[in-house]
């Protein structure tokens, strides 16, 4: 695990500086105390890290969460008997991992998985220009369209131009000038660059600047537009931050009525992440389901005993730590680490970064997972892929992360129904010439994202130096999601010597260079 730790380190860095503010922004709409969004962060970054097989998702408290945990805490009447309820969630996760739900998150189409990223990314950004020109609209982890301060999205960015700050706008766009520098100049230049990355010294330059404008007037950066984060006085008073489940009312129905909603929400949402961050993973790595909902239920017991919010894994951070270089879970871990030692340690100095600086780091997180590439391509994959993909973007812009997601899944559901013929779906798999480590795998005529737990875990279970002759000669439609398991399953295939020979009415061709170029023809697309 420390074989990459040159990568994983800086890439924690960052993924801490994006994960801190956000922890403090969630638990200020969920109505909790601000410390419990950091309690959700260092466990979801240790404990969750260690446990999960996930090589690049970071979990920590999820913003879809938010609403949910606000009206479970008013309707409970205490903080306690809430923390009661995450903690018997969890339990209720691990329940789901035993008996093996995690296999629930295959049965998203990669359209929909799609529209959830680009949706996440356009939401960022649009909810980080108030924060980027120094308007305080809402909290910084509201991701909801309709926001907490009665605003929405878009009324929120209209009243910007009423009261800019200057000292925030400018050290944004100098932290912007920056990340841009870095990421498209400076890290092909030297190797340098790509260890120290362009996020942490975008935000050592905002520190230096709000420490040196804070009596100049028009260019001082006020309070309530910095970093918050509580600053205990002593040891003891740290200690007292923490807050500890009441288990006077575990026979209470309400309770476990609000255990089970997390469960469920926090596992859908954790599945959802869990195949999209899978999707960005340049190694095209498998995450265990089942694994990780227990390492998500193990992590919410312990942040409910503690005090934390409910936690999921979390696109925003996962992506901003494959964006940064980040390898192997160590990278999660580490991030953990650093938000604990500094609310221990240096909780006065990271609330002196300007909020105005992380928003154009998130800036470009946003820009990553939803370029215009992105719409032009599905566009072009047809509209199978484009409806479902423009309804699961629109429906999180406009409502939110779960919204968006129900209504792409229906919407593809729909498509595929409509594109189905009565044939069973099936994969058959069996060995040849006498049991060699040769593998022909033959494909049904119709072969649908519905079939893509049953393909991964097959091409999974493929051993090294094998030999795979995927015969797709009966197959009249092979849907997109197929097409791209083929393609991320080459760079692994690649990895473990594993030669691939497609056998099709078209002819037979040896490790195609892409899947996508062979299949789209109006035979199989």
């Amino acid at each position: 695990m420390f074989k990459q730790i040159n990568k994983d380190f800086p890439a924690s860095i960052v993924v801490f500086f994006v994960a801190l503010p956000l922890c403090l922004g969630i638990a200020l709409a969920s109505g909790a105390p601000l410390f419990s969004g950091l309690i959700a962060g260092i466990v979801g970054g240790i404990v969750v890290g260690a446990l999960s097989k996930s090589s690049l998702g970071v979990s920590g408290p999820a913003a879809g969460l938010a609403a949910i945990v606000l009206a479970a805490i008013a309707s409970l009447g205490s903080y306690q008997d809430f923390l009661l309820a995450v903690v018997l969630a969890g339990a209720i996760q691990i329940l789901f991992g035993v008996l093996k739900a995690g296999v629930i998150g295959y049965y998203f189409p990669s359209s929909v998985i799609k529209g959830m990223l680009t949706g996440i990314g356009i939401i960022i950004i649009l909810k980080q220009i108030p924060h980027f020109f120094g308007y305080t609209s809402g909290p910084i982890g509201d991701w909801y369209f309709s926001q907490s301060d009665g605003e929405n999205t878009f009324s929120a960015i209209g009243k910007v131009f009423d009261s800019i700050s200057l000292g925030s706008t400018l050290v944004a766009i100098v932290a912007m000038a920056i990340l841009i520098l870095w990421d498209a100049v400076l890290t092909k230049k030297s190797k340098i660059f790509r260890l120290i990355q362009g996020p942490v010294v975008a935000v050592v330059v905002g520190i230096i600047f709000n420490f040196f404008t804070q009596d100049l007037g028009s260019l001082s950066i006020a309070k309530n537009l910095l970093v918050t984060v509580p600053v205990p006085d002593s040891f003891d008073s740290f200690i007292g931050q923490f807050t500890f489940p009441s288990f006077r009312m575990i026979g209470n129905s309400e309770i476990w009525v609000t255990a089970f909603t997390l469960a469920l929400v926090a596992s859908l949402e954790t599945l959802l992440c869990v195949e999209a961050t899978d999707k960005l993973d340049p190694h095209k790595r498998t995450t265990p389901t089942n694994r990780e909902l227990f390492a998500q239920g193990t992590g919410n017991m312990v942040s409910g005993l503690i005090g934390g919010l409910p936690i999921t894994q979390v696109i925003v951070r996962s992506s901003a730590n494959i964006q940064s270089g980040g390898q192997t879970k160590l990278s999660a871990i580490l991030h953990g680490i650093l938000l604990l030692i500094s609310v221990i340690i240096i909780p006065t100095i990271l609330n002196l970064i300007p909020l105005s600086v992380l928003a154009a780091i998130l800036f470009l997180v946003g820009y990553k997972l939803a370029k215009p590439q992105l719409f032009v391509q599905m566009y072009k994959a047809g509209w199978k892929q484009s409806v479902p993909f423009l309804v699961t973007v629109g429906g999180i812009v406009f409502a939110d992360l779960l919204v968006g997601i129900t209504l792409g899944l229906l919407v593809g559901i729909v498509v595929i129904l409509i594109k189905s013929y009565q044939n069973s779906y099936f994969l058959h798999k069996e060995n040849v010439e006498n049991g060699s480590k040769t593998v022909k795998m033959t494909l049904a005529e119709e072969v649908t994202f519905i079939n893509k737990g049953a393909i991964i875990k097959e091409l999974n279970n493929l051993e090294e130096n094998s030999y795979l002759i995927m015969d797709v000669t009966k197959t009249h439609y092979l849907d997109n999601d197929i097409v791209e398991i083929l393609d991320d399953f080459k760079v692994k295939a690649q990895e473990r010597n594993i030669n691939i020979k497609i056998v099709s009415e078209r002819g037979i061709i040896e490790n195609p260079v892409s899947y996508q170029q062979f299949f789209n023809k109006p035979k199989t697309a």
